[in-house]
């Protein structure tokens, strides 16, 4: 069940379990602690004071009181230093802390901030990217209706933030070049191609054919019989040699990252939305040529950076170019390490691009 992201204030979402960014004293803080507390009522601090302490990166549980949940998650992420004192790895662990934790009591359902972004200073591109790796690598394994929440009072600016600078990131980078619909070449939309346009696709394939047939019956008329067999034998040799550096194909390929990376196959095909019929497909077929929109969604599921991306691409003969706003799209989540299908899909569908699997306009 993949997570949603909601724009909300956290107080009103109506789920099993709320979490808070809670001070490790008990306390209330600002921003979205402080609106949980007013929310719930004065009963939820006296509870959260018979839990004392609560160190950075663990979440403890309490009745939520007067909220639309059962339970609020009271957990403490860290404040953002200069990102070399284990910042990043201490927001992974209290998110997950809180995931078991909503696991445990059993909740169907959990929603979040976005955890360390507002009064702890945590950027807010980082913040996000583990927050989704978090709900992402939870979900292969538990099902779980997640919410991330961004539109209360704290996290609204950031919101708008995030998606002003997947704008501003793709108007810079964006070259106006029409480049071809890598993204819709399947099986069943080309069958769905205008008779007119295969029409001309085929009449340019007869004149291809004719220009090629008189070029070799010209060169057979000028060339001795002797020459024609040399240069016959050097073009032969010449593709041979071609023909034995071949390097290897897709499937060989993502084959050798699948053992570099000694993981679950599960957790690859999961991460990446694709069925489990179509990985066993492509893996036991070397010679299988995927979509692009395929082989994009396997380089999401492996978490490749982007060169080792654009190297999985372009065994299938594709690459991420600056001439494809889709592109853009997929190569700015990628740099932030953020590989969810499901949240890149939902940014492509805010830009009016085709989304990665249905090839389908938004």
């Amino acid at each position: 069940m993949p997570f949603q992201i909601i724009r909300n204030d956290i107080t009103r979402v109506a789920a099993d379990a709320v979490v808070d960014t809670a001070n490790p004293e008990p306390v209330v803080g600002g921003g979205t602690d402080y609106a949980i507390h007013r929310a719930a009522g004065p009963e939820l601090l006296e509870a959260r004071k018979r839990i004392g302490e609560i160190r950075t990166g663990e979440s403890a549980a309490t009745p939520a009181f007067r909220l639309s949940a059962k339970y609020v998650l009271h957990t403490v992420s860290p404040a953002w230093i200069d990102g070399r004192h284990r910042e990043e790895e201490l927001l992974r662990r209290a998110y997950d802390a809180a995931l078991r934790l909503a696991e445990k009591l059993n909740c169907s359902s959990v929603a979040f901030p976005l955890m360390a972004a507002g009064t702890y200073g945590f950027p807010r591109d980082l913040a996000l990217s583990v927050a989704i790796r978090a709900f992402t690598d939870f979900l292969l394994d538990h099902e779980m209706q997640i919410y991330l929440v961004l539109f209360n009072a704290e996290a609204f600016g950031i919101a708008g933030s995030i998606f002003d600078d997947l704008k501003s990131y793709i108007d810079d980078n964006y070259v106006d070049e029409r480049a071809g619909e890598e993204y819709l070449i399947d099986e069943c939309l080309q069958a769905n191609l205008s008779r007119r346009e295969q029409e001309r696709t085929a009449r340019r394939r007869r004149r291809k054919e004719r220009e090629n047939a008189d070029w070799e019956g010209a060169v057979g008329a000028a060339m001795p019989q002797s020459a024609m067999r040399e240069e016959t034998e050097a073009c032969s040799t010449t593709l041979e040699d071609v023909l034995r550096q071949r390097e290897k194909t897709f499937s060989e390929y993502l084959l050798d990252l699948l053992k570099e990376r000694n993981g679950k196959d599960s957790e690859v095909y999961k991460r990446a939305e694709v069925s489990k019929q179509l990985f066993s497909k492509i893996l036991n077929n070397p010679d299988y040529q995927p979509t692009k929109s395929t082989a994009i969604q396997l380089a999401l599921g492996l978490q490749l950076d982007l060169p080792q991306t654009q190297k999985l691409l372009e065994k299938a003969g594709y690459a991420l170019t600056r001439s494809s706003r889709t592109d853009l799209v997929v190569k700015y989540y990628i740099e932030r390490k953020i590989y969810n299908v499901t949240f890149i899909n939902e940014a492509l569908y805010d830009c009016g691009l085709p989304l990665l699997k249905t090839g389908l306009k938004a």
